[in-house]
């Protein structure tokens, strides 16, 4: 009997031990953002960064027509000029899915005046 009684609060904690694992999964999830909401990928998201709060990891869906636009990963100097650095990672999938890393993460399309037009973002994720 005494066996009994050690094999159920052995599984009784283990249970315990999975549910806490999973809630903790849970909580650390990462978030996916539309970039742009409903509007998508376009003209004039500069702006929506902001009031969001990033984290590394989360994901940045990228929705837009391929013939008419793309998504560039930049560092800071091509972000404020507009132009993509040697080496840059262009993405053109139209459906461009890009995981957040710690610190500031820029995007740009590469589209000649696309830029300029407030087609670019920059997001802090902590």
């Amino acid at each position: 009997m005494v066996q009994g009684r050690g094999s159920a609060m052995v599984v009784t904690a283990t249970a315990m031990l999975c549910v806490l694992l999973l809630h903790f999964d849970m909580a650390h999830a990462a978030a996916t953002y539309s970039v742009g909401g409903p509007g998508g990928w376009t003209f004039n998201v500069s702006g929506w960064p902001k009031g969001k709060s990033f984290k590394a990891g989360d994901i940045l869906v990228f929705n837009y027509s391929p013939a008419a636009h793309n998504v560039v990963a930049v560092n800071r100097a091509g972000y404020s000029s507009c132009t993509s650095p040697k080496g840059a990672k262009v993405y053109t999938s139209g459906k461009d899915r890009i995981k957040l890393v710690k610190g500031q993460n820029f995007f740009i399309c590469s589209f000649a005046g696309h830029c300029q037009s407030g087609m670019k973002i920059a997001v802090n994720a902590v």
